[in-house]
């Protein structure tokens, strides 16, 4: 063999990809942004909201969404539309 043959490309098995699983409707979506926001509001309007409640309304809608949306749209959302892709997975492929 000479010095200057280039060499054999590696050899990589062919893996079955699943087809992805197609975005919620609109409604799903609306459904889910709801399913995560609303525990949430309540959740730290019952823990906070004797506490900001003297605060002018625009401090207490600043606090209470600096809260919410970052919980909602990082963490609980994703959390959901993983739960929604699962189920509606299963519901195709029983």
């Amino acid at each position: 063999m000479s010095a200057n043959a280039p060499a054999a490309a590696p050899v990589v098995a062919a893996t079955p990809v699943a087809a992805p699983t197609p975005a919620p409707s609109a409604h799903r979506r609306a459904l889910i942004t709801w399913l995560a926001v609303y525990p949430v509001i309540t959740l730290v309007l019952g823990l906070l909201g004797p506490r900001i409640a003297t605060l002018p309304l625009l401090l207490r809608t600043l606090i209470l969404t600096g809260i919410v949306v970052p919980v909602a749209a990082y963490v609980l959302v994703p959390a959901l539309t993983k739960a929604h892709a699962r189920l509606s997975t299963r519901e195709r492929h029983p």
